[in-house]
């Protein structure tokens, strides 16, 4: 209910004689012909709009409600029937013609229409609105649970990074909270360090096939069982050159490794990528600080606005105890002030809000730029590892070219052609031995 002060104009020839009231012609008593008679000491009378009031003789009380039968009853204090509206959250008061002043009546006291308890002025209302629907989080403006009309997302059923990283998040390791955005920004950092650890990982499978090649090449140069003969003979010797191959397709298999999937993955997005980060990091604080800073504003202004309000109803109040001139020039003095610092909080508001929209919009901008270089580190990975399960697959392709003649001589071994070929060469004689006669 909005506060607003009333008094009676009062004859100038009062003012002069330190408040007293001039001698006035005074008002006759109405008499009552309906309802229950008054209580003692209680008169009523008709003001020249023709609105009735009543008046207590003794305690020189007055009110437009009817007193009750019982005399010990209070009674609402004489208020205008219409008040003055609530502009810009100040509060305004108004003068009003009352009826004129009797011998017995002292209207020193100014009649004030008094705020039901818990009521709050229009701008304290407005302001206790917005504070029950939205919330503010380090200093971004959020909707509460179940407060206005329910949001859509930017990009439905895509997970999208501009749809998820709005608000902080709490340090698991601390009491800190880190920004959405810098969730964003770690992912990436983690992603350009994973991409450099399966990079050292190809580096070890490298150096394991060439480690590997070099023993193979080594191996194939053994002279172990180099006197084997016959078709058993030939099927080794090829099985020991199948390795010296085999070696040769090993150290190819390492060499496209590093140039097709180690190289590319050391030398996507190379060094720059990290600068790049950083540009974006620092143009998401900065707006970030601005923001801070407009909320700080905002906070600033609304303390003032309520410090002039206060001071309003402390001036206001005042007139109740003292009339005077002074007193209702403080009072429009101090309905300015707080009709300026009103205008100085919605001023700050405005600037919030651009401030905060401008975050907003810079917010989905960049985050969609970085959900785009996650996708694109991603597929490039895919890419490579798919070229390392190709070269894989030639390997063992090549490896088994090496290994199909030794299969072939090993089918063709014949153990009766071996015997054969190796008597012809090694026999002693055909002739074989016989009885001695005496």
């Amino acid at each position: 209910m909005i506060l607003s002060v009333f008094w009676f104009t009062l004859p100038v020839a009062s003012r002069r004689n330190n408040m007293k009231p001039a001698a006035v012609s005074s008002p006759k008593p109405t008499e009552e012909t309906d309802g229950p008679p008054l209580p003692s000491g209680w008169s009523s009378y008709t003001s020249p709009e023709g609105l009735k009031y009543y008046v207590n003789s003794s305690s020189k009380e007055t009110t437009w409600q009817r007193p009750s039968s019982s005399a010990e009853a209070p009674q609402r204090p004489l208020a205008p029937r219409i008040s003055s509206p609530y502009a810009n959250g100040c509060i305004s008061s108004t003068k009003t013609s009352q009826p004129s002043e009797t011998d017995k009546v002292s209207l020193r006291k100014p009649l004030m229409y008094k705020r039901p308890p818990g009521s709050v002025s229009p701008a304290k209302r407005q302001i206790k609105e917005v504070k029950e629907t939205k919330t503010t989080i380090n200093c971004v403006t959020f909707p509460l649970p179940g407060e206005g009309p329910e949001q859509q997302l930017l990009k439905p059923d895509e997970w999208s990074y501009c749809d998820y990283f709005w608000a902080d998040k709490k340090d698991p390791q601390g009491a800190t909270s880190v920004a959405g955005f810098e969730v964003l920004l770690q992912k990436q950092l983690k992603g350009k360090q994973m991409q450099k650890e399966m990079a050292e990982f190809i580096h070890e499978r490298i150096k394991i096939e060439e480690e590997y090649a070099k023993n193979l090449s080594k191996l194939s140069l053994s002279p172990l069982a180099a006197q084997e003969e016959g078709t058993l003979g030939e099927a080794w010797t090829q099985l020991k050159k199948s390795l010296h191959d085999e070696a040769e397709v090993h150290l190819k298999f390492s060499n496209k490794l590093h140039t097709e999937v180690e190289k590319p993955l050391l030398t996507f997005r190379g060094d720059n990528f990290k600068k790049d980060l950083k540009k974006y990091d620092h143009h998401i604080a900065d707006l970030r600080k601005q923001l801070a800073s407009r909320f700080a504003s905002v906070e600033k202004a609304r303390k003032a606005l309520a410090d002039r309000q206060k001071d309003l109803e402390v001036k206001t109040q005042q007139l109740e105890i003292k009339l005077s001139n002074k007193t209702e020039e403080d009072i429009k003095k101090a309905r300015r002030k707080s009709t300026q610092a009103g205008d100085d909080l919605m001023r700050c508001v405005d600037l919030y809000n651009q401030t905060q929209s401008k975050w907003f919009e810079e917010m989905v901008t960049t985050s969609m730029e970085l959900e785009k270089l996650e996708v694109e580190r991603i597929e490039w990975i895919q890419q490579h590892l798919r070229q390392y399960t190709t070269l894989r697959h030639e390997t063992d392709m090549f490896n088994q070219s090496t290994a199909e003649p030794v299969d072939q001589l090993l089918q063709n071994v014949d153990p009766a052609k071996d015997r054969e070929l190796w008597v012809k060469e090694n026999k002693t004689s055909e002739v074989r031995p016989v009885d001695m006669d005496i």
